[in-house]
């Protein structure tokens, strides 16, 4: 029979403050943007790296309740890529008066794309797991 006045059970189980969430997710960040890169073109010079960093984050479990902070990192060197590739796709050439010069651009919307997917699903996960 529940007593008058006490706190359901949800309101018991502890929570961790905003600020503690936010610290983790934003700590993942870098992890999946290092990993990403060591995906996309450094390999293991950055992907060990980030396997190491991440195992050590994984150890807390505060931390891997903010590990979708690693699909937002991941996200952000495919960004970056589709804004240097902006001009694309194709040649674009330039002259100046010191200089004359084509350059070949990637299509950057694949990029942004999935880069953009990457950002919100990490984002809207942490929403998820906050709420």
């Amino acid at each position: 029979m529940a007593q008058l006045g006490a706190a359901p059970v949800a309101a018991r189980v502890p929570r961790f403050p905003h600020t503690v969430r936010c610290a983790w997710f934003w700590a993942w960040v870098p992890v999946g943007a290092l990993g990403a890169l060591g995906f996309v073109s450094l390999g293991v010079l950055a992907i060990g790296p980030a396997l190491l960093i991440g195992a050590l984050f994984a150890r807390s479990a505060t931390a891997r309740r903010s590990a979708s902070g690693l699909l937002t990192g991941a996200g952000l060197p495919l960004l970056l890529v589709a804004y240097v590739q902006r001009d694309g796709p194709g040649t674009t050439c330039y002259r100046t008066a010191t200089t004359a010069g084509c350059d070949q651009h990637l299509n950057p919307l694949p990029w942004l794309l999935l880069g953009l997917a990457l950002v919100a699903a990490g984002y809207v996960g942490e929403l998820r797991r906050s709420a």
